[in-house]
């Protein structure tokens, strides 16, 4: 019995990492192969006894999961365009401009082009990067947490992977798209460059294409923007253990911040929305930490029984 719930353990480990990769072949509904890639951590914890080694990985697997339920939406464009959101940010973003758009403004007053294309200096060269560096910074906190204060991981972990997995579903549900896409469809946002493309194309050449192709997959997810929900969350996390890590990434969130409106990335109204979702899940924060500890027990029983400890 103790065998086969480690067999079945890591059965679905092995099909929640296979499930991203075979969902646009798979004949199972897009839910369905969702379902069993968040399987996958829970698995994991099932089929490994507790460790920091262990922990991480659950990280790498939840993550996997999201990036899977970031870009299936996505999978089938047609489907998406006809469903997506453009008028609505415009309308709001707007009338938080007072008349134009935030983003056309900033790009107005700050970028500079001329008869050769655009003239890159270093505003835009930090802005670029301080986008580019987002990946590293919500899971860079959480590995912070676990060093300074391994007590407080769970909660870290739980924290900013919840604004994660919850951004995640706006993304099925209502597809939004962004300044950038918006301004070859509608003449309320024409004018907004994607000067995050422009950049990449001139700085990395010809390994921009493959480079941009791992870390995009799926442009009309851009409410609520989770850059700004995660680090924010990411902020908050870093100042409860120490307050000059929450500091530096306080100001790395305003500059986030600033550059993810300033390249065409995203609405202000976006980045409103990413700073409502991650005060929402951190007010929610006993409620979730209740139930995240009922789940824990009840699959470290499981674990600790198929281990022979219990």
């Amino acid at each position: 019995m103790r065998k086969a719930i480690r067999v079945a353990a890591w059965t679905m480990v092995a099909a929640g990492i296979a499930a991203p990769l075979l969902r646009k072949r798979a004949p199972a509904p897009p839910l369905v192969t969702q379902a069993v890639a968040f399987g996958a951590p829970l698995g994991l914890a099932v089929a490994l006894p507790r460790s920091r080694r262990r922990d991480l990985a659950i990280c790498a697997l939840q993550m996997w999961a999201y990036v899977a339920a970031y870009k299936t939406p996505h999978d089938d464009e047609a489907e998406q365009e006809g469903r997506v959101h453009i008028d609505y940010p415009i309308a709001i973003d707007r009338a938080l401009g007072l008349g134009e758009l935030p983003s056309r403004r900033l790009q107005r007053w700050l970028s500079r082009s001329d008869r050769d294309g655009p003239r890159w200096h270093t505003l835009d060269r930090v802005l670029a990067w301080a986008h580019w560096s987002w990946f590293m910074v919500p899971h860079g906190a959480v590995l912070y947490v676990m060093w300074r204060r391994p007590e407080r991981f769970a909660r870290a972990a739980t924290l900013t992977y919840a604004v994660f997995d919850t951004g995640s579903v706006f993304y099925w549900v209502a597809p939004t798209a962004p300044p950038w896409y918006a301004a070859s469809r509608r003449a309320g946002a024409s004018g907004v460059r994607r000067m995050m493309v422009e950049y990449g194309e001139d700085f990395w050449g010809e390994g921009w294409d493959s480079l941009y192709s791992v870390f995009g997959g799926n442009p009309l997810a851009a409410m609520p923007s989770l850059h700004f929900a995660t680090s924010l969350m990411a902020t908050w996390l870093l100042a409860d253990v120490d307050p000059l890590a929450g500091a530096a990434a306080g100001a790395y969130t305003a500059t986030l911040g600033l550059s993810l409106v300033y390249l065409g990335e995203h609405y202000v109204i976006d980045l409103i929305a990413g700073a409502a979702l991650a005060a929402a899940v951190r007010r929610s924060e006993p409620r979730l930490a209740q139930t995240v500890a009922g789940i824990g027990r009840a699959v470290a029983n499981v674990g600790r029984y198929a281990h022979g400890a219990g």
